[in-house]
């Protein structure tokens, strides 16, 4: 099993190491831990007396201490001094380099991991006051949205917007469009996204709020419908959706909301064990959401990618102008994200009208005919920006298509020589089948996928039995051979921000159960894995000495407890830098971490 590539690391010899945004760093030397009494004293022993560190602020032991490293991956206790880890053994040896001022812990058996590092995370924030419609069910058909929404009117003053997920049946029924909703009401903003993020349908006095008028230029890799007269028929889609809408309800929220937004969302994280997460900001706000992460303070770390918008030319590589790179501890921003195609459900850019049933390969609702949202010359120049400002790219890739013509212009642009130590992320990855996957090593390409999207007919069941025979036939969705085939694995949400319900998606992987990976492997792609994904691999994602003192002491054995039970885990104490951020009074003596 391999979910990062092994690095090499020699007592008392330093390496040198960049990322690809140019900040050159030093590898820092640390003992390799061992979980043996005798071993650890001899390790301790060794070191001349007058070299001899500190006694550790902390000591949690009797645990069970998951390291998410190769080798000694449980122990059973840890030493944190400041904010981080100096030593990881038995019981014994561990506590033997505690003096009196020493904090001691005890785990009571509890399992302890990594923090959590989820590697796919959108932090939103939009207006207050919307109101959600009270649907029935996750695919919704127009009878439930309008009576859904004739319901909420009558309660409601004029002016308030109603928001609604939908599924493939509304999407894809062409009866309903701005005209349709606008029928419903006039002065009561509408918006029904699709449950992916990927595509919406707007009322004219949703247009109007976001200031959306009938001469709105067109944007590369999204689009505005327009009817045979060429009116806006409200459907909006890829670019023009998480570009200019959600760009703009981002622009009349206010800087408090946004806050309490972001801070609901991170204080429920470390309730989760994740000790960082990696947000792309929809709408172009990096500047915002950096200033203002910066300011809250945040209880844990956020690394903060761009995710770029487009116009009618193509790219808008303004916004991947370079930012602070750590407005403050816990705050990086790095990298720069572009979608290079879309979701199946919606077929992309496919016009409405014929709902995926039953696809076979080459249809738009199979990841083999996802198109790519962007030409090869465009991604081409991308791949270009990327070299020239040294930045590590993300691009969107969940089709074979989209994922061959980044592999092609990877190749065109300088091959493996360019990319290998550049680690390019394919977020999700689904379409990297069997003959791509060789490629995608050999450029040094990394996945990061997510659990809860490893079940799309569980999702959808109109995607019926013909797509999930597609999808197996194809050798889709991916997992256990990434890890087979050394190419690292990383793990997110992209939605629920659960990461044991995530973990049950990889672990089970509904699609492809021959894909799936064990507990092990699932939460070192959590953990090291994502940490690895983000240039980070040497501060943390492992509970090795010398890493930052990030942790999660959990509510029950993830490693043992029965599937169905596994998304109810919780932390009992969150570390991040051997501080509590999350503590649930479980453990005697934690307060005082806070």
């Amino acid at each position: 099993m391999l979910v990062k590539p092994h690095i090499c690391k020699h007592v008392g010899k330093k390496m040198p190491s960049s990322t690809p945004d140019g900040t050159s760093r030093t590898a820092r030397p640390f003992l390799r831990r061992v979980a043996d009494a005798g071993a650890l004293t001899l390790m301790i022993a060794t070191i001349p007396a007058q070299a001899k560190p500190a006694a550790p602020d902390l000591i949690l032991f009797h645990g069970h201490i998951f390291t998410a490293e190769s080798t000694d991956r449980f122990v059973e206790a840890l030493a944190i001094r400041g904010d981080r880890i100096v030593a990881a053994g038995s019981d014994a040896a561990v506590q033997r380099l505690a003096d009196a001022r020493t904090r001691r812990i005890d785990l009571g058996g509890r399992t302890v991991v990594p923090g959590l590092d989820d590697a796919h995370v959108h932090l939103e924030f939009e207006p207050e006051g919307q109101v959600s419609l009270a649907l029935r069910s996750a695919d919704p058909n127009w009878e439930e949205l309008r009576s859904a929404v004739r319901d909420a009117i009558p309660t409601l003053p004029a002016g308030t917007m109603l928001t609604g997920v939908i599924g493939t049946t509304a999407f894809h029924d062409t009866g309903i469009d701005r005209a349709a909703l606008d029928a419903l009401s006039m002065d009561r903003p509408i918006r029904l996204s699709t449950w992916d993020g990927h595509g919406a349908i707007l009322n004219s006095a949703a247009l109007k709020m976001l200031g959306i008028t009938e001469n709105i230029g067109e944007q590369m890799g999204g689009g505005f419908e327009r009817d045979q007269h060429g009116r806006l028929t409200g459907v909006v889609r890829e670019y023009a959706l998480f570009g200019t809408v959600a760009g703009r309800l981002a622009a009349i929220t206010t800087d408090a909301d946004a806050k309490a937004a972001f801070r609901h969302t991170l204080e429920r994280a470390s309730q989760y064990g994740l000790t960082s997460i990696q947000d792309m900001p929809l709408s172009g706000t990096v500047e915002r959401t950096a200033r203002l992460l910066a300011t809250m303070p945040t209880p844990i770390r956020v690394r903060i990618t761009r995710l770029n918008n487009s116009t009618q030319q193509g790219p808008d590589y303004l916004t991947a102008a370079r930012f602070p790179a750590r407005p403050n501890p816990l705050i990086t921003v790095s990298g720069t994200k572009w979608a290079l195609d879309g979701v199946i459900f919606e077929g992309s850019m496919t016009p409405r009208g014929t709902k995926p049933r039953n696809t076979a390969p080459g249809s738009p609702y199979s990841f083999a005919g996802l198109p790519p949202l962007f030409s090869s010359s465009i991604v081409d120049g991308m791949l270009r920006d990327a070299l020239r400002n040294r930045y590590q790219l993300q691009v969107h890739v969940v089709g074979t298509r989209a994922a061959t013509q980044m592999l092609d212009a990877m190749e065109r642009s300088g091959g493996a020589a360019a990319w290998r130590q550049r680690r390019t992320r394919f977020e999700h990855g689904d379409g990297l089948t069997p003959d791509l996957i060789a490629r995608a090593k050999k450029l040094g390409i990394v996945v990061s996928q997510q659990g809860s999207h490893l079940d799309l007919v569980g999702i959808d069941p109109s995607l019926g039995q013909g797509f999930l025979d597609d999808l197996r036939a194809q050798r889709a969705q991916p997992l256990r051979s990434l890890l087979a085939a050394g190419i690292p694995l990383a793990l997110g949400s992209d939605g629920p921000l659960n990461p044991w319900q995530n973990i049950v998606g990889v672990t089970t992987h509904p699609d492809r159960p021959d894909e799936a990976i064990s507990r092990e492997q699932a939460v070192s792609a959590y953990t090291a894995g994502s940490a690895y994904a983000e240039f980070e691999e040497e501060r943390k994602g492992t509970l090795t000495p010398g890493n930052l003192a990030d942790l999660a002491v959990l509510s029950q054995d993830v490693f043992s407890v029965e599937t169905e039970a596994l998304p109810q885990t919780r932390s009992v104490l969150t570390l991040v830098g051997g501080r509590a951020v999350y503590d649930a009074g479980v453990l005697e003596g934690a307060k005082a971490l806070r």
